[in-house]
């Protein structure tokens, strides 16, 4: 039993109590009388001193290995100039064997104050005897070295390949940056982990998760050797967040389009969704716009081809799988608009599995009102990262000028129109800290409270809006609604608890309050009371 605590319960017929009961993994029940625990001998009783309970936050779309792995590798996150993330790899360099591949991942520019994308000249100083691979945060860039272009064959005559581009400078030759589907050249070179170091990369991943205060994470794309190792993670015990996956489109979306859905009956783990790709992202300018780039020539790129993907959408419908697809620009959302709409015209009601197959779309990030309304007649949900809006409005006015950015990052416009969100953090192309996601929904400024002209303050959304977002809403969008998101009798006890009311603190504050315990299944995974 928990008692004496400052619980929010999502309910709203019942929103606010102090003492909530468990029997196993469930809610036994809630309530504002802190005496009941009296009447229950031999009861366990964990006093919240006066600390804020909610539903167990959930993100709805971060990396775990990915999150893993940042904490095992070259973390280049939070460096504030391209001469500091230049020492930092430098350094990394001169540790590693000759030949080696140095892999590094989380820079970004917009902070920097020489404002530009590293090249290979930049790593090229240091760096002649080992190849270099650096991503851009958002995941959808690197910068290479000169050996690295050398080893994969890249130069002046190399064409860019679908779905992505290779940047050349005025005489042709490549600058080292390699967007979307161009880094594939690359990557096919690196040595792959071990699936020893996968595990230890996801077991790294949960337990650091655990400790932020989020009790679920929907993985948005991996493989099947990933499901292998976390049912056995699962099996040993370990397994201290609950997983809603989503298969990556190519080999093992048509493995799970051929066997079906896996439902975990514990609801740990479960696999029922395939991870596509639209387009690119805004900041490296992959994200496929309507019109072109307000400060560059292109459109971006779109990355899925209509004759692969098409036939993958109907098939999904007819085995009830849900798809959630990757769009960031305004052409990037009309097209997965578009084929998704085609899809549910060719498959009646009476051939789906689902009737209402709660489709997604990640990131959702600029959207015309027009394909804002399709959105609501179509009954697909936006699964949307606050942090996105605090981390590029440092530059998306610049990629959209100020007519489009009215149309990017939308909460407030998708909400009114009646639709959820599911609100998750992009980690680790972000931090993955629950308490920046519900400041970044509430305040849209950055963490120091600053915001550039035009960015749409009206957007915000309220802190009960900014709950759901990480707690009811996710959950209906992963079709577990009526198990958990709200503390009530009869839901799975997912609980997180922090040292002060994120509902009513000044939004400065909140980046002051830290994650006190967790809890899973009615079991404490972390805990700091």
């Amino acid at each position: 039993m928990l008692t004496n605590g400052n619980i929010y319960t999502g309910d709203a017929s019942a929103p606010k109590a102090s003492t909530l009961g468990i029997i196993g993994k469930n809610i036994a029940f809630v309530t504002s009388d802190n005496l009941l625990y009296e009447n229950c001998p031999n009861t366990e009783v964990i006093d919240l001193k006066q600390n804020t309970v909610f539903p167990g936050f959930s993100d709805a779309h971060a990396h775990l290995k990915g999150i893993g792995y940042r904490e095992m590798t070259l973390n280049l996150q939070g460096i504030n100039s391209l001469n500091e993330t230049m020492e930092a790899i430098k350094a990394h360099v001169l540790k590693s064997k000759k030949g080696e591949w140095v892999i590094g991942r989380g820079w970004i520019e917009k902070v920097w104050p020489e404002k530009r994308f590293p090249t290979k000249r930049d790593l090229d100083q240091f760096s002649k005897e080992n190849p270099v691979v650096i991503e851009r945060a958002d995941g959808h860039a690197v910068v290479v070295n000169s050996l690295a272009l050398k080893l994969a064959g890249i130069d002046s005559d190399t064409p860019d390949p679908q779905g992505g581009f290779i940047e050349k400078d005025d005489k042709g030759d490549p600058t080292g940056l390699l967007v979307d589907r161009a880094s594939y050249l690359v990557d096919k070179l690196i040595p792959k982990n071990s699936k020893e170091k996968d595990k230890e990369a996801f077991i790294k991943g949960l337990n650091k998760y655990a400790s932020l205060g989020w009790t679920q994470i929907h993985v948005p794309g991996g493989d099947y050797q990933d499901i292998e190792l976390l049912n056995e993670i699962k099996e040993e015990g370990n397994l201290i967040q609950r997983i809603y996956f989503m298969v990556s489109d190519g080999e093992p979306a048509l493995k799970l389009l051929e066997d079906g859905p896996i439902i975990d009956p514990d609801h740990f783990l479960t696999i029922r969704s395939i991870k596509m790709y639209a387009d690119g992202a805004l900041g490296s300018r992959g994200a496929a716009l309507i019109e072109k780039y307000h400060d560059y020539e292109g459109k971006g790129v779109l990355i899925f081809l209509e004759s692969e993907t098409k036939p993958k959408l109907e098939k999904a419908l007819i085995k009830g799988i849900q798809i959630g697809t990757h769009a960031i620009g305004d052409l990037g959302n009309q097209t997965v608009l578009d084929w998704y709409e085609e899809a549910f015209k060719a498959v009646s009601d009476e051939n789906r599995r689902v009737i209402s197959p709660r489709w997604r779309i990640e990131h959702s990030q600029i959207i015309t009102p027009e394909d804002q309304q399709r959105f609501v007649e179509l009954e697909v949900i936006p699964s949307m990262q606050p942090s996105h809006a605090i981390g590029d409005l440092h530059f998306a006015v610049d990629r959209l000028g100020m007519e489009r950015i009215k149309n990017a990052y939308a909460w407030r416009d998708l909400i009114d129109r009646g639709l959820i969100i599911a609100g998750g953090s992009d980690a680790p192309v972000e931090i993955g800290d629950p308490r920046i996601e519900f400041y970044a929904a509430i305040s849209r400024k950055d963490l120091t409270g600053y915001h550039s002209e035009g960015w749409n303050l009206d957007q915000r959304v309220t802190r009960q809006e900014a709950l759901k977002m990480f707690t009811l809403w996710p959950a209906m969008a992963s079709f577990q609604e009526d198990i958990r998101g709200t503390l009530e009798v009869g839901k799975l006890a997912d609980i997180s608890v922090f040292d002060k009311d994120l509902m009513t603190i000044p939004e400065e504050e909140i980046m002051s309050s830290k994650n006190v315990l967790t809890m899973i299944d009615g079991k404490i995974v972390y805990s700091e009371l």
